[in-house]
């Protein structure tokens, strides 16, 4: 039996979600070419079932109710002991493991050949990606903290950002022509879809193998949308923004339906910031060339573009109040339409009385 397993590490808001919902949506037509995107049952269980093994390999607990991501690991690497050809595991938050956790997952794939997969981006982009994604996920921190915490390397997304430490920890050990980096395009390519494609070839698929698209992405909020969930966000208690209705009605159907449709100015790099980000961009294509990692793309990818000038960028904390009132206010429309839809308890309750004395 031969097996390659290429384990997909991140980094997050570089596409990941489409990339791996167009594994899941066509698992038969590539296990067809013995390529495997392992998961329990159902396609819409593929991607909880790798994020679960991925909180579980790491020692975490979070995305869910306690204990549903225990021993999700250990069955995962059952399912890919069985199975030959070609193996991706995948999930961004692979990108914070600690050296325990990778030596954990390659005592695990003994047997098989491992290669590393990190998707990067230039940092005048996921900065304001980072921001938004953590407001989508009930955070309240302001946009200019939130920068500058980034540029001191002290939060997570900083830690799953930094390409050079995240690739020495998963590469360790390994041949560097299996740690595969695939950068980000800026633009979409002539073929529309560049990322994919890069994607592909770093795993060594034939792009034909998976016909059918994903329309599933992260979209993108204006400054004004995104302000108004940050400030919902810090009257609602904290475990509102934790329980599950929070996702499924903030994030799903307010953050990435209503809001981000909306058209509203760009969330964009501070300009304080650039020149960090622009350093980092060179740190990284120095480690890259260093290294002799193999490169799906063009390491350009990584210099930032959409740079703006003082006079041009504007504050998320001063977005203008009259924006941010008309999101506001279709907020609430939608709000009212999804509580008219749900059945009041207290009225099942009432019928369920009626009926009993009906009844007697």
């Amino acid at each position: 039996m031969s097996r390659t397993v290429y384990l997909h590490v991140g980094a997050p808001k570089t596409g990941t979600t489409y990339l791996q919902h167009r594994l899941a949506l066509n698992t038969r037509t590539l296990a067809q070419h013995d390529v495997h995107y392992p998961s329990r049952h159902a396609l819409a269980d593929v991607t909880l079932s790798q994020f679960r093994a991925a909180l579980d390999l790491m020692g975490q607990d979070w995305g869910g109710p306690s204990g549903h991501a225990q021993g999700a690991w250990d069955a995962t690497m059952r399912r890919v002991r069985r199975l030959d050809g070609t193996v991706v595991i995948s999930h961004e938050v692979l990108a914070t493991a600690t050296t325990d956790d990778v030596r954990r997952a390659m005592r695990d794939l003994r047997g098989s050949e491992v290669h590393v997969v990190y998707s990067a981006r230039d940092l005048a982009r996921q900065v304001p990606a980072a921001w938004q994604e953590h407001v989508k996920q009930g955070g309240g921190t302001g946009y200019t903290r939130f920068a500058r915490r980034m540029t001191r390397g002290n939060m997570w997304f900083a830690r799953a950002f930094n390409l050079p430490q995240v690739l020495s920890t998963w590469g360790e050990g390994l041949p560097p022509e299996r740690v595969h980096v695939v950068t980000v395009p800026h633009e979409r390519g002539p073929n529309g879809d560049e990322l994919w494609l890069r994607f592909c070839r770093a795993l060594g698929i034939d792009p034909a193998w998976a016909p059918v698209e994903s329309d599933v992405v992260n979209v993108s909020m204006g400054i004004a949308e995104t302000q108004v969930l940050r400030r919902m966000n810090r009257r609602l208690e904290h475990a509102d923004r934790k329980d599950t209705a929070y996702a499924r009605i903030v994030r799903e159907k307010l953050a990435q339906g209503l809001l981000a449709n909306r058209r509203g100015s760009r969330v964009q790099l501070p300009p304080e910031h650039q020149a960090w980000a622009t350093e980092q961009a060179e740190r990284w294509i120095e480690w890259i060339a260093g290294s002799g990692v193999d490169v799906v793309g063009d390491v350009a990818d990584l210099r930032p573009r959409e740079l703006v000038s003082a006079d041009e960028w504007i504050d998320p904390n001063r977005a203008p109040a009259k924006a941010q009132l008309g999101a506001a206010l279709d907020a609430l429309a939608l709000m009212t339409r999804e509580a008219a839809r749900r059945e009041d308890p207290e009225a099942r309750i009432s019928a369920r009385v009626r009926q009993k004395w009906r009844a007697r």
